[in-house]
């Protein structure tokens, strides 16, 4: 399964801020609340919008911009440390989106022993550099939305 495409992206991502900033509107105590996910999406309210707007795809360029080449399961688990555990990825989900990545020019994969296939450490492409730039400013308002949420359930539970 590979990433919708760029437009289809921004749309989920305008979606996804409009709705948690819908949510945290008005007395600011109301918890961020999204709607059931299709297309394979998170129903979880509070990740669920984030992975829409592409949350993960921009966790795994940013790791792949700030570590050596690296491998699949090593960035699933980074990816969850970095998260303190909010934000897990499974091999049916990391490894496709791999592939797109290098199918789309943003990362290069090399076998670690070119004869036999082992692990396949990947690295961010200037393209990929690119992406990584633009995918942020789309997830940074998704990603303050949320925590916008989150900060108002807080204050209403500390009440």
């Amino acid at each position: 399964m590979s990433d919708p495409p760029p437009a289809a992206r921004r749309s989920a991502a305008r979606r996804a801020a409009r709705e948690a900033t819908r949510a945290a509107g008005g007395d600011g105590d109301a918890a961020p609340r999204t709607a059931p996910a299709r297309g394979g999406g998170s129903a979880d309210p509070l990740t669920g919008p984030l992975r829409r707007a592409g949350l993960v795809r921009l966790l795994v360029l940013q790791l792949l911009a700030d570590e050596a080449p690296t491998y699949g399961n090593h960035l699933i688990e980074r990816i969850r440390e970095q998260s303190a555990g909010l934000v897990t990825v499974n091999p049916n989900t990391m490894y496709p989106l791999l592939r797109a990545l290098e199918e789309e020019g943003l990362a290069v994969g090399e076998w670690e022993h070119p004869v036999r296939r082992s692990r396949r450490f990947y690295r961010l492409t200037a393209a990929g550099d690119v992406e990584r730039e633009r995918l942020r400013g789309e997830v940074a308002p998704v990603l303050d939305a949320v925590a916008d949420g989150v900060e108002a359930l807080r204050r209403r539970l500390a009440a």
